[in-house]
């Protein structure tokens, strides 16, 4: 099977820019993400920046499954050029799905930044051959729902290791059923 040719572009959105995600990004990111904090409901810990670097590189590389694409941007504030966090989207085009993930760093929390840049997302999703929108969130993690439902998903009785699967509505109108 051939590799599907979606690949992440820089997006904008009124306080940010998302960036597409570059192994050199680790280097910033591993102090955005080093707050034990962004583990407590994921579980596991806070990154070197090398370990980060590698995953970024891994994750840069591609899906090693042709039909599924990793698609990452870093977010940066718009003014003071910082990076505050991630989006990521893992399409799945002959599904019609795109499974989707944010984080924002701890200092950046409650700004909207998560719900802003993941709305960017799902709007540049529209554009590929992608019908339904999928996050997995622990149940306890307002935050995360409160994102969730800003990129009109909503959740379902459906639990994957813990986590609710919230979805969008389902196919979008002109998408065959």
């Amino acid at each position: 099977m051939r590799r599907l040719p979606v690949r992440p572009v820089a997006l904008a959105t009124a306080r940010l820019e998302l960036l597409p995600l570059r192994p050199e990004h680790a280097d910033e990111m591993s102090l955005v993400l080093s707050d034990p904090a962004l583990h407590s409901f994921t579980g596991g810990a806070p990154l070197t920046r090398d370990a980060l670097r590698a995953r970024y590189e891994r994750m840069t590389a591609g899906s090693p499954d042709p039909a599924v694409v990793w698609a990452n941007w870093v977010l940066r504030l718009r003014g003071t050029g910082r990076l505050v966090g991630t989006v990521q989207a893992t399409v799945t085009p002959a599904q019609g799905l795109a499974e989707l993930a944010w984080v924002v760093g701890v200092p950046w929390q409650g700004e909207g930044f998560a719900s802003e840049a993941a709305r960017a997302l799902a709007a540049w999703l529209e554009q590929l051959p992608v019908d339904r929108l999928v996050a997995h969130i622990h149940p306890d993690h307002a935050a995360s729902a409160a994102v969730a439902r800003a990129c009109g998903l909503r959740p379902t009785g459906h639990r994957v290791d813990g986590e609710v699967r919230w979805q969008s509505s389902g196919v979008r109108p002109g998408a065959p059923a």
